[in-house]
């Protein structure tokens, strides 16, 4: 007997310790939750015991603590209701700006020394010297007023391609940072933009590229990224920084941008080509548009009906659904921002062709649509329930006295609401040029171009012609006799028989710089002769910006002409198809007769320009 008593108590004993066990791993796995619900709030407090009356008493942070760690991986729905907070909405716009950044600045890294840097295309410091003598002051407001960038400040003379690079480099770390953290405050997010705007500008002055920026993704950048600044909090870098909310004016303004794009790019269509209201533009576009990709091809040679149906689709898209965004009724909002990404994304624009960044770059500001209940299934539980925390910290804070941190609060929204009136007062313009019959597309009115007008495709090009360079080692470039030989460019059409090519979101500037050409003649665009003698030297940095030197390892060209093609799709199954074509092409004429070193060396002196030296192949 005294033998199933000591049983009895070692079972006993057992029991309690393995409950005592369990009890102590369940409160460490809410502890550990709760650090990482705290560390993501920036919050690092360390945990003593109370030490007056309130001893056996919860804070609020911890009783909200407990609440949402309560019944594991769910939310108290009665006290932790996300809809209407805008948190982990933030989260997602900071980190896909970072993305838009990340992309843009690659662009730039990869492209800015050979048409901006001081051998380059269209040479950045001649430009600046330029501004300089124009504006007759060596005062910095006044050239940055005439060209806002950083590289006043620096020796841009010399360095210039030393500082081109430098920008992008940190452009793109401050990217990274936002992309990985979602995180970011206004000194941070400001410099990104200020290091972008330093390089957008010569892009929107150079007067050869103004045509690439009437495109309007480079003013977008610029307009979205301001956006995102202000939507951070002040200093801190916390993902959810308790202190700084997100602003719900700042957020409608994202709401009020993806309104514009989408409305300004509907009524430029209707109010420009007639093949608008015929419901014919998409019989042309896929042809026709920039850069196509191997999709593009297909749905070209959709039928008839299909091209209509796309026509109406993008009408009702672009000239009915943005009213959604500006509802104050969180299911209309939320419909009106699904409608547009997929609009964006799926339907007709990001995989059909390779419009740059521009499309994706379109989605952000719909996200600002969605509240954090409707992106909570993008996050993990520790941050879900710091967002949690902070909703109901701010909740019951509310209730009490004002404190020091609720006095910094309203300090933030009246900067909020000088905000929004700085936004509104700018926008007059646009709306009154998106009421005007004489619409202009991708326009901005002030120098900042903080908030713009925007519009594509107000005209659709019904034919598609190329500028097909070639170069010769013939003595006689006149003679039946002279081979010319094809430069191939990146992604715009080349050989009938290469496979267009998918980029997106990336893009080559000079592809598209070479798109516009084809419309004008090369007097509208002396950058191309530039051009023609870099090629005629094979300079290495030009050489980097296309796919195919035929004289790569090998003299130079003698001679380097442009052809102009007239360029159409094969019909799918045609001898042409089957055989590998992906194109017909069809000589129109001249587009630059053939040109020799000797011959532009007047032509780049007049430009400022220097004769380009030869360089080993």
């Amino acid at each position: 007997m005294d033998g199933d008593r000591s049983d009895n108590m070692v079972a006993r004993s057992r029991h309690k310790k393995k409950a005592g066990q369990k009890e102590k791993m369940e409160t460490n796995k809410k502890e550990i939750l709760n650090d990482k619900a705290k560390a993501v709030t920036g919050d690092r407090e360390p945990a003593a015991k109370p030490e007056n009356e309130n001893e056996k008493s919860t804070s609020l942070t911890d009783v909200s603590s407990k609440q949402l760690l309560e019944n594991g991986t769910k939310l108290d729905s009665n006290a932790q209701d996300l809809r209407g907070s805008y948190w982990l909405t933030r989260m997602v716009i900071v980190r896909y700006m970072g993305f838009i950044y990340f992309v843009a600045y690659s662009v730039s890294l990869n492209s800015n020394k050979q048409l901006l840097g001081k051998d380059g295309l269209l040479p950045a410091n001649q430009y600046l010297n330029n501004i300089r003598s124009h504006v007759g002051s060596s005062s910095w407001w006044s050239l940055v007023s005439a060209a806002p960038t950083l590289l006043w400040f620096v020796d841009y003379e010399t360095h210039i391609d030393w500082w081109l690079d430098t920008i992008a480099w940190v452009g793109l770390a401050i990217a990274v940072f936002m992309m990985m953290t979602g995180a970011g405050n206004w000194p941070l997010l400001l410099l990104e933009w200020i290091l972008y705007h330093s390089l957008v500008t010569f892009l929107f002055i150079f007067s050869i590229f103004v045509l690439v920026c009437h495109t309007g993704w480079e003013s977008q950048v610029l307009e979205t990224g301001f956006l995102t600044t202000f939507l951070c909090p002040l200093l801190s870098l916390a993902s959810v920084p308790k202190s700084t909310p997100p602003s719900k004016i700042i957020i409608f303004a994202y709401r009020w941008l993806i309104f514009r794009i989408m409305l300004g790019a509907g009524l430029i269509k209707i109010r420009g080509d007639k093949c608008w209201h015929d419901l014919t533009c998409m019989n042309y576009h896929y042809e026709t548009q920039p850069v196509p990709n191997p999709l593009s091809y297909y749905l070209h040679q959709s039928p008839e009906p299909i091209h209509k149906f796309e026509v109406l689709s993008n009408h009702f898209v672009e000239l009915v659904a943005p009213f959604l965004l500006l509802l104050p009724l969180r299911r209309p909002c939320m419909i009106g921002g699904v409608i547009q990404i997929i609009f964006q994304a799926r339907v007709v624009l990001i995989i059909s062709g390779n419009l740059s960044f521009l499309n994706w770059l379109t989605i952000l500001p719909s996200l600002a649509c969605f509240d954090d209940a409707s992106l909570s299934w993008l996050f993990s539980m520790p941050v879900k329930s710091a967002v949690g925390q902070v909703n109901l910290q701010r909740k019951n804070q509310n209730k009490g006295p004002l404190s020091k941190c609720q006095s910094c609060c309203y300090v933030l929204k009246l900067f909020n609401i000088s905000f929004g009136l700085l936004i509104a007062y700018l926008s007059i313009p646009v709306v009154q040029n998106l009421l005007s019959t004489r619409q202009a597309m991708n326009t901005s009115f002030d120098p900042l171009r903080l908030v713009n007008t925007y519009g594509a495709f107000g005209s659709i090009t019904k034919k598609r012609t190329e500028v097909i360079f070639q170069g010769t080692n013939s003595s006689n470039p006149d003679s039946p006799a002279a081979v010319w030989e094809e430069y191939q460019f990146n992604c715009k059409p080349g050989d009938v028989s290469r496979t267009p090519c998918v980029i997106s979101p990336y893009h080559y500037r000079l592809d598209w710089l070479m798109w516009f050409a084809a419309f004008q003649n090369y007097n509208h665009n002396p950058w191309l002769v530039h051009l023609a003698a870099k090629f005629l030297v094979n300079d290495e940095k030009t050489e980097s910006l296309i796919a195919y030197n035929p004289f790569h390892g090998r003299p130079p060209p003698k001679f380097v002409r442009a052809e102009h093609y007239r360029y159409v799709f094969t019909k799918i199954g045609s001898p042409e198809a089957k055989s590998g074509h992906w194109w017909k092409r069809k000589r129109i004429g001249s587009y630059l007769p053939p040109v020799s070193l000797h011959v532009l060396s007047s032509t780049l002196a007049q430009m400022g320009w220097a004769v380009p030296k030869f360089t080993k192949g």
